[in-house]
């Protein structure tokens, strides 16, 4: 076996186990995360600030390296997009429509074009994984003009 497949398998292996762990990672009671600066309907410029808030639970860093101390967390940000059945339990990807904060961010400048766009933030543990039961915003609706 090469180094390049053993450290591919390696891989494999440490993510697999993170996410049996992190699928019971439980949220607390109570937790929630909204938007700070943003509501449904709102007419914004882009580039957008989006501030997230959250209570009932800690911001903490994603991968790895990571955080995976229990009640805490790291943002995701769904653009026109939404989590729905087995996606709830899995990782979030990493793309143009989720968009993770890893390091703990609590804020960020995103540029959308021009039209209606929706919003909606999720807290996931150390292994981008939700919590269960997930912790998410409301859908928010956007216009950039």
């Amino acid at each position: 076996m090469t180094l390049k497949t053993t450290l591919a398998c390696a891989f494999i292996a440490i993510a697999l186990s993170a996410s049996a762990i992190a699928q019971d990672s439980p949220s607390a009671a109570g937790a929630k995360v909204y938007f700070i600066n943003l509501k449904d309907g709102d007419t914004v410029s882009s580039p957008v600030v989006v501030k997230f808030g959250l209570v009932g639970m800690g911001v903490s860093p994603a991968g790895l390296q990571g955080d995976a101390t229990a009640g805490t967390g790291h943002h995701h940000l769904l653009i026109n997009t939404e989590l729905t059945g087995s996606a709830i339990k899995e990782a979030i990807p990493m793309d143009d429509n989720h968009r993770h904060f890893g390091k703990g961010q609590t804020e960020a400048t995103i540029a959308l074009p021009a039209g209606t766009h929706t919003l909606q933030l999720v807290l996931a543990d150390w292994t981008h994984v939700p919590h269960a039961p997930p912790v998410m915003s409301e859908r928010i609706k956007i216009i950039v003009k």
